[in-house]
């Protein structure tokens, strides 16, 4: 199964000593992306509820902020399985099109390769 953008992300931005909330995860998936990937958040929240019912990632522990409940999150097990599964896939699809790229150019990204 393909892992969209904003997924690998998400997954991604969780992988830390500390457990992050929704806001922290917005903050770390731009920063990550390089600004590729802004998350709304409603749109995060459905998919922090659709990631934890896959059970990729897990809430850590709850408080009370501000008269608002704020849930902190954390990678389980098989969400570093599918992030890592996600990685090897993308790195083999790189290796793929980069060989086919100098094949039929000499080069990559504007730089020759011999």
């Amino acid at each position: 199964m393909t892992m969209q953008e904003p997924t690998f992300f998400i997954l991604t931005a969780l992988v830390r000593a500390t457990p992050l909330h929704g806001y922290g995860i917005i903050q770390a998936v731009e920063q990550l992306s390089g600004g590729r990937v802004k998350l709304k958040a409603g749109t995060l929240y459905a998919a922090l509820e659709r990631l934890s019912t896959e059970g990729l990632i897990v809430v850590d522990r709850e408080e009370a902020v501000g008269g608002r409940l704020r849930r902190y999150y954390v990678l389980s097990d098989d969400g570093r399985a599918a992030l890592e599964a996600a990685v090897e896939r993308l790195q083999s699809n790189a290796q793929v099109a980069g060989s086919r790229l100098r094949e039929a150019f000499g080069f990559i990204g504007g730089v020759q390769h011999a």
